[in-house]
């Protein structure tokens, strides 16, 4: 096989291998970056390779392209199968011939110029040496037309030997190959004594040594024998000076020369001898010979025509060695080559005419030289005076190759190490990550146990002091009681938050999606919190932009958890100030310039119970971080300060994303801290658990709320100053209905709307705009048009001018206090004005609910309503209906319902109550019992199949879902079988209505009972056919909104 053939075997085999590896690598890449993703870790160490690995394979195998197959793929590849070393060692050996390829390849291509510019140098050259001999031949022909003309056409001679001599000297230039020029007659022996006597000396013959034409006698010899008798002769009868001596030498008296004569004359051209010695040179040379006829012959005149045509002969002798150094000094600066010129008519003994004699065992080339006689035969040998340089380019470009084989073996060899560790860590990363997986599992089913098992005894526990506290206790034991209630709450408030951490680390979190009242939902959280800030006499309020729409779309349960453990992380951190809650559309936030508080022109005195020189525009006076640094790296915002996500954008028809603050005045976060106050079980000072308690989880729970709502969280803070937790939350546009039915709204108004209170004019009297807009809110919220004063005197000046449509003067006690002389004066004016007086309602906004000395004084003094801060809607209209005198209208809302409809929904209702625990059977029955429900218990899922079996009397049941043998689950999905196949019978009519109580459509509404807040979603009840979920223990409001859906269905059904 052929050195080629060899190398394209190699080539073939690296290349099947380098498409397995290939394969490999992408493989391994992609499922590495793949794993490191499921994992929840940073893609690194291929860092953009790995990306360009998953680019690349959407090229080949498309855009739907899964991982699990790719990953089916690597699972599937075995580490024997990357072949590493044994790719290797081909590629170095395919690398080292392919070196040794390009080595005989650059080194053959220069070896090939070096013999072509040899082959253009020698040509060149014979070729030179053939046109000057040529010209010179040329000329010695027209010298023997010369000499027939004027020697032989002319009687007498016009040409004698001074004149023939004369001539060729002059013109020698023409001939610049020639060393001399003869002309020889034919005489025959008839005309010799004749011939001889005109001449004046007898013909004589050639010297006998000179018969060899070769021969190396350098001695010339002056005198010549008289030629023998011959038939005929061709003496010299006219010679050039430097041939003078061959005057009267009979040519034919020689071989070599007789040849010649006899061949040109017979030819008619101009034949050559073989190299010989010249006369008196030491060079070797040849006689050119050209025959002189009386006449023009015919060019196809026959041999005997030109014979008796011949009048003589003239010969140019011409010099090689002379004629070869000529040359070369034409071509001085090409002189890089030996030049040797041979007669190769005897092939097998060639005669060397000029140069160094030298055999055929190097490059050389020959070129063919032609000088007009085909019977001799010449030819030029050159060959280059230095050897060949070293080939470096061939060396150094071999190498060079193979250094970059070598280098590509090297990275390439690496490559596949690290596939193969990839591979091998990615089996390893995929049995972790199964292990982690059934970790992730076990440890949702611990707790999901621990939780059942805990929430289990406290459902007991509550339930029993819920039982208690319906009995009757004195003062002192109705105290006990419930300070153990609120301390099982507590506890069963912290399982749920850690519930709710591995709910969220699971990924069984769902939201809700249903219609809810904003602002009504704050209300509710201020008022969770309305005692503690009251307590602490800190300032406490909620602001709704009234860009923000009525009614949303979410889940305003996590909504309210969010809110709910901002406020009470403020309320613990902050013992003096404010705690500022504010919700607004992001379009009306962008908008707003950066602004920095600074301290209000007028000095308001006093700020706080330590004192302060300065007051600031804020809701309490204290100074504030600024809001926009807490959600100014959000990274749905650009450099500009506007939203990315098209999908997202508040100005969309059909969702609004809003910006949720919460603004506090507290001991703030230290800088090094803020970065971990979202982690886990983390907080910003150990310390602070020990001080104000909590678990350091509900900024966690957050957070993974906010990102739930396609939103996120940040916040800005500074010691000593407070903090701002800002985050955003999308929420779609909800749509009131006309009749109001369903409405969160129209529900929430029903409770503090008051037609009196329409087109009601307040006056509000606030130096802080902040302040003042949250009670403008809070009016118009009511229907209350309210109109701000930044003083009590501009306030009182629109009462004591009489300004129409005043109706109520709030004013914040902070103002009353400062501006006491005045309103003193106010009021012996009003006493002369009673009538205007009277028809105004005063009203005194108090922050602290421990009355003050200077409160005090002034209720004595003026006819002041005190509304205690923080404010809600309920909470000022329960307020105005009792200061005018106005009944309330309609019910107390839906809040204060559960208890008197539960009793009338329940109330002789049959219940089958489903637990395994005696305890929680004993609650559950009682809280039931307590509306009047008929209660019957069973402790298995067995028993409650066969109990609710058609036809059966129950109305409902409330269905544990752990218990023993049978879950609740597997018996709901049991009991919607049997209860489908007997409906599906009776209409078929294969069994009669009669024996199943007249009752054609059985569905005992099933409500799913149970501790576990992870095990028992909605949507695992729903697939089992479940109509609803409690949780244990039992809530009111819960229990009531559950029981009143289905129960009101059946009832307007019956």
């Amino acid at each position: 096989m052929s050195f080629l053939g060899v190398l394209w075997v190699y080539i073939t085999m690296v290349g099947l291998h380098l498409r397995k590896c290939l394969r490999v690598l992408c493989l391994s890449i992609v499922n590495w970056n793949l794993a490191k993703e499921i994992m929840g870790q940073k893609v690194g160490g291929f860092g953009g390779a790995g990306k360009l690995g998953i680019k690349w394979w959407k090229r080949v195998v498309g855009e739907d392209w899964k991982s699990h197959h790719i990953s089916k793929s690597i699972r599937s590849l075995k580490l024997e199968e990357v072949p590493g070393k044994k790719l290797l060692v081909m590629w170095t050996m395919s690398g080292m011939l392919g070196s040794l390829w390009i080595f005989w390849y650059i080194n053959s291509l220069a070896l090939q110029g070096r013999k072509e510019m040899l082959a253009n140098m020698c040509d060149e050259r014979a070729r030179m040496l053939q046109d000057q001999f040529n010209v010179s031949m040329n000329h010695v022909h027209s010298l023997a037309i010369l000499v027939s003309t004027f020697h032989h056409g002319k009687s007498p001679s016009a040409i004698d030997q001074k004149t023939f001599a004369k001539y060729t000297e002059k013109s020698a230039f023409e001939r610049p190959l020639t060393s001399g020029v003869a002309y020889a007659q034919r005489v025959l022996h008839a005309e010799r004594e004749q011939f001889e006597k005109e001449h004046g000396w007898t013909i004589k013959v050639m010297d006998e040594k000179k018969q060899n034409p070769v021969s190396e006698d350098k001695s010339f010899a002056e005198v010549h024998e008289t030629s023998p008798i011959q038939e005929e002769y061709a003496p010299v009868v006219f010679a050039q000076d430097t041939l003078a001596h061959v005057v009267s030498i009979d040519m034919l008296s020689g071989k070599e020369d007789r040849d010649n004569i006899l061949r040109a004359r017979a030819s008619g051209r101009g034949v050559l001898t073989a190299p010989f010695g010249l006369l008196k040179s030491r060079r070797l040379g040849v006689i050119l010979t050209f025959a002189a006829y009386s006449k023009e012959l015919p060019s196809n005149a026959t041999p005997q025509e030109r014979i008796e045509a011949t009048k003589g002969y003239i010969g140019g002798i011409f010099d090689v060695e002379s004629l070869v150094d000529k040359l070369l000094k034409q071509l001085a600066s090409k002189q890089a080559i030996y030049v040797s010129v041979y007669d190769t008519t005897n092939t097998s003994d060639p005669i060397s005419m000029y140069g160094l004699h030298f055999v055929n065992n190097g490059p050389h080339h020959i070129s063919p030289l032609h000088f007009g006689d085909p019977l001799r035969k010449h030819e030029i040998r050159c060959r280059f005076k230095q050897k060949p340089s070293f080939p470096w380019l061939a060396m150094t470009s071999s190498l060079g190759f193979l250094l970059i084989i070598l280098l590509i073996g090297h990275v390439v060899h690496a490559a596949f190490t690290r596939v193969v560790k990839v591979v091998r860590d990615f089996h390893e990363m995929m049995e972790l990550k199964a292990r982690a997986e059934a970790a992730d599992i076990a440890k949702s089913q611990f707790l999901a146990t621990v939780s059942h098992e805990i929430r289990t005894p406290m459902n007991g526990v509550l339930g029993m002091l819920q039982m208690l506290m319906d009995t009757d206790l004195d003062e002192t034991q109705l105290d006990y009681v419930k300070t153990a209630q609120a301390s099982g709450k507590a506890l069963v408030s912290l399982i749920n938050e850690v519930l709710d951490q591995a709910k969220i680390e699971s990924g069984k979190l769902e939201l809700e999606a249903v219609q809810f009242d904003l602002r009504s939902l704050l209300d509710d959280v201020v008022s969770l919190f309305c005692g503690k800030s009251q307590d602490k006499g800190i300032e406490l309020a909620a602001y709704v932009s009234d860009k923000v729409p009525d009614i949303l779309i979410g889940d305003p349960g996590r909504l309210r958890q969010i809110i709910t453990n901002l406020v009470d992380n403020s309320i613990k951190f902050t013992e003096k100030g404010h705690i500022f809650v504010s919700v607004q559309p992001f379009d009306e936030v962008k908008n707003l310039p950066q602004t920095v508080t600074k301290p209000l022109s007028r000095q308001f005195g006093d700020c706080t119970r330590n004192g302060c020189n300065n007051s600031y525009d804020t809701l309490s006076g204290f100074p504030v971080v600024e809001r926009r640094r807490s959600w100014e790296k959000f990274k749905s915002f650009n450099m500009d300060g506007f939203m990315n996500n098209q999908s997202l954008k508040s100005n969309t028809s059909d969702f609004i994303n809003l910006l949720v603050s919460v603004e506090d005045t507290g001991i703030g976060i230290p800088l090094e801290a803020q970065a971990r106050v979202f982690t886990p079980f983390m907080q910003a000072d150990s310390s602070t658990s020990r001080i104000h308690g909590g678990t350091g989880i509900g900024l966690s729970i957050s957070k993974c709320l906010v990102d739930l709502m396609n939103g996120e969280i940040g916040l800005a803070s500074e010691y000593h100053i407070g903090s701002t937790f800002t985050f955003t939350a999308v929420f779609a546009r909800g749509k009131a209905k006309l009749n109001g039915a369903n409405d969160p709204k129209q529900q929430y108004r029903q409770d503090y709307v008051m037609p009196e209170l329409q087109r009601s004019t307040a006056v509000v009297v606030d130096p802080r705009s902040v302040r003042a807009k949250v009670t403008k809110y809070h009016l118009q919220r009511l229907g209350i048009q309210a109109e701000i004063c930044s003083d009590l005197s501009q306030g009182l000046a629109k009462i004591r001018h009489g300004e129409k449509g005043i109706n109520l003067f709030v004013v914040d006690e902070e103002e009353l206090v400062k501006q006491d002389r005045l309103f003193s004066a106010f009021s012996i004016d009003k006493a002369r004005k009673n009538a205007v007086f009277n028809q105004i309602k005063f009203f005194l906004l108090s922050t602290s609910v421990a009355p003050t000395k200077t409160r005090a004084q002034f209720l004595k003094k003026y006819p002041l309503t005190v509304i205690m801060k923080p404010l809600r809607a309920s909470m000022l209209s329960a307020c105005f209906q009792r200061v005018m005198g106005v009944q309330k209208k309609g019910n107390c809302g839906h809040r204060d319902l559960p208890l008197s409809s539960l009793k009338s929904i329940l109330h002789g209702k049959w219940i089958l109550v489903v637990d395994d625990n005696a305890v929680n059977l004993r609650v559950a029955a009682g809280a039931l019992k307590k509306y009047g429900a008929n209660v019957e218990c069973t402790e298995s899922g067995k028993d409650a199949v066969m109990v609710l079996k058609p036809p059966h009397k129950f109305d409902a049941c409330f269905m544990d879902v752990q218990m023993p043998e049978m879950d609740g689950f597997e018996a709901t999905r049991r009991i919607r079988v049997m209860e489908a196949d007997i409906n599906d019978r009776i209409q078929r009519g294969e069994l009669s209505a009669e024996t199943y109580g007249h009752v054609t459509y059985w569905h005992v509404p099933i409500l799913a009972m149970t501790a576990d807040v992870i095990y028992a979603t909605h949507e695992d009840c729903r697939r089992s056919g479940m109509d609803g979920y409690v949780s244990k223990p039992f809530e009111e409001s819960q229990l009531y909104e559950e029981v009143a859906r289905f129960f009101e269905t059946n009832s307007t059904s019956d």
